[in-house]
């Protein structure tokens, strides 16, 4: 068995947990990512930079490099209804340096923050490695068991951080309390070539019980097409010329390219959980991102309380990680700091779910009016911002402590991995 010892493991290469490994590293503390794929690459991933996810790139001084690479920007939140189009949600006016959400494969994203951690030190990211239980002694976590290629793990460490997405082995093994609060959709992901004449950008349609959102990639549209909870297999009993007409219902301009949908592997489920823990730790234990709270693809901001979860655990943990005495006390700071935006955003969430789109999905009949909150969009164009600002922001943005932001050369690096 290889036997390494740091400071903090990370369990899970994904946003929350690239972008706390590369927080903690860039504070000196010594800390080790393991990410159970042997890339990044990996399909129908969230791909969404939201405006609070670019400011704390520009707080880090990486968000012109970051902007070099190839991405899309969306700069309003636009749907048809019916046979109406609505705007939803005005980016132009939220408080930050970049006022679009930005479209980029997540695999470039996590390319990128891996590669700039990687310029410090104290930062270990081990690919291949998936962990497998956690390691307690005396009632505390002391670290966790993980296998890669080479054979099996064991890294101690002061603090274990299961950023593992949604369905958390370390989460499982921890015996922590899960909240399900339910959600009455799936979704599936596919991806369609974009042509021209196509809409300009990412747009959502409406009608006749059918959600279908289609987001530009490039040269190609991803798109998603909601379905109730368990109905895929009712879905491809009718055949996948029947879900090819589906879609041209809803989209009728993607009928040209339905054929590229050529069975039903080029069909991805996304079975759509909300939930979150009732404590996000233990001694020497903590959940953040998707392990800690299950966000629905409602909005598409995940991704952004992932990101700003792994910004409020390193503004409060680095000093006591750097001093070797990360106690209980810090982890609960850390929970009360995320409880508020999480449940707040769980619970919107929750209300659009049941209230729009469980009655959208059991109902075949035509829109022909707008809902009156998109009357009042489309009337009072100043309330587009109030969307906005809740995608884009969030409830409780998180900014980088100033102590985070001191150059690296200026601190003593703690390094103890062997």
């Amino acid at each position: 068995m290889i036997q390494r010892t740091t400071r903090c493991c990370i369990a899970g290469g994904g946003p929350a947990g690239i972008m706390l490994g590369y927080l903690l590293a860039r504070a000196g503390v010594d800390v080790i990512v393991l990410e159970k794929h042997a890339d990044f690459l990996r399909d129908f991933r969230g791909d969404t930079i939201h405006p609070s996810t670019l400011e704390v790139l520009h707080e880090l001084g990486l968000l012109d490099d970051f902007l070099k690479r190839p991405h899309q920007e969306l700069t309003e939140l636009a749907a048809q209804v019916g046979r109406q189009t609505v705007i939803l949600g005005d980016f132009s006016h939220v408080r930050t340096r970049c006022k679009f959400i930005a479209f980029m494969p997540q695999w470039d994203f996590l390319n990128f923050m891996a590669a700039s951690a990687e310029r410090f030190p104290t930062f270990h990211l081990m690919m291949n490695a998936e962990a497998m239980n956690l390691i307690e002694e005396n009632g505390r976590i002391r670290g966790v068991r993980a296998t890669n290629p080479e054979g099996d793990l064991e890294i101690r460490a002061e603090l274990v951080v299961a950023a593992d997405g949604r369905h958390s082995t370390l989460r499982e093994k921890s015996g922590l309390e899960v909240m399900k609060l339910g959600a009455p959709m799936d979704v599936l992901w596919m991806h369609l070539s974009r042509r021209p004449g196509d809409p300009p950008q990412s747009f959502g349609r409406v009608d006749a019980g059918r959600f279908f959102i289609s987001i530009e990639r490039g040269d190609y549209w991803q798109c998603a097409y909601i379905i109730p909870k368990g109905a895929l297999d009712q879905i491809r009993a009718a055949g996948l010329d029947g879900f090819r007409e589906n879609v041209a219902a809803i989209a009728p301009y993607m009928r040209d390219r339905l054929s590229e949908l050529k069975s039903w592997d080029d069909i991805k489920l996304l079975s759509v959980a909300v939930d979150r823990l009732r404590r996000w730790y233990r001694p020497g234990l903590l959940c953040i991102g998707d392990a800690a709270h299950a966000m629905s693809p409602v909005g598409g901001v995940g991704i952004n309380l992932a990101i700003q979860d792994a910004v409020a655990a390193a503004n409060i943990l680095a000093a006591p990680l750097a001093s070797g005495s990360v106690s209980v006390r810090d982890l609960e700071k850390l929970q009360r700091r995320r409880m508020f935006p999480t449940r707040a955003t769980q619970w919107l969430q929750v209300v659009i779910q049941n209230r729009v789109i469980r009655a959208v999905l059991q109902s075949s009949a035509e829109i022909r009016a707008l809902p009156w909150p998109m009357k009042l969009l489309r009337w009072w164009p100043f309330l587009r911002r109030f969307p906005a600002r809740i995608v884009g922001i969030g409830f409780r943005p998180e900014h980088v402590h100033a102590s985070l932001l001191q150059p690296s050369s200026h601190r003593q690096p703690q390094s103890f991995t062997s």
